[in-house]
């Protein structure tokens, strides 16, 4: 038989596996380079997007944050409204209670007992006089605990004075 030198062939044959190989490989490294590109490229604006829907969120929330803020001032200056209008309202209220004050003064107060003084602190009266005898302050006691306007009277005290120290 006939000898034949395969090994050119060969070899060309292992060059041409060796160039078609590296080809592949170049192929296949510039087509996952151009994969992880375009990744990169689609997560980076997505996140992009994200950080603009963000600012607008924030923006939005800073606009809130605003309004929150303006009703809270609105809210407090609703309740100094309404505090002012409660005040004047009691104070509405308790304009004829003077008058009935005064005219329960002159219906208990019996004869033989002067007033010298009336103080009035809160809802607490103070009132002081002079009378002719205990017994008149004690119809004057009844008086003002039977009086609609006037209630729970509390007598401190009483003092004895001789007007005459020579008619003894």
């Amino acid at each position: 038989m006939a000898h034949i030198n395969l090994l050119p062939w060969r070899e060309e044959q292992r060059q041409e596996q060796t160039r078609q190989f590296v080809t592949i490989l170049g192929l296949s490294l510039a087509l996952t380079g151009a994969i992880i590109f375009m990744v990169h490229s689609v997560f980076d604006n997505q996140i992009n997007h994200q950080k603009y829907r963000n600012k607008i969120l924030q923006d939005e929330i800073a606009l809130l944050d605003e309004s929150l803020k303006q009703i809270a001032e609105l809210e407090e200056t609703k309740e100094q409204l309404l505090a002012r209008m409660d005040i004047i309202q009691s104070l509405q209220q308790q304009r004829p209670q003077i008058v009935h004050l005064f005219d329960d003064f002159v219906r208990t107060v019996p004869e033989g007992i002067y007033l010298t003084q009336i103080q009035q602190n809160g809802t607490k009266l103070t009132i002081k006089g002079v009378a002719e005898s205990n017994g008149r302050v004690s119809a004057y006691m009844r008086n003002i605990d039977a009086s609609e306007w006037m209630a729970t009277p509390k007598l401190k005290v009483i003092e004895t004075k001789k007007r005459h120290p020579e008619k003894q």
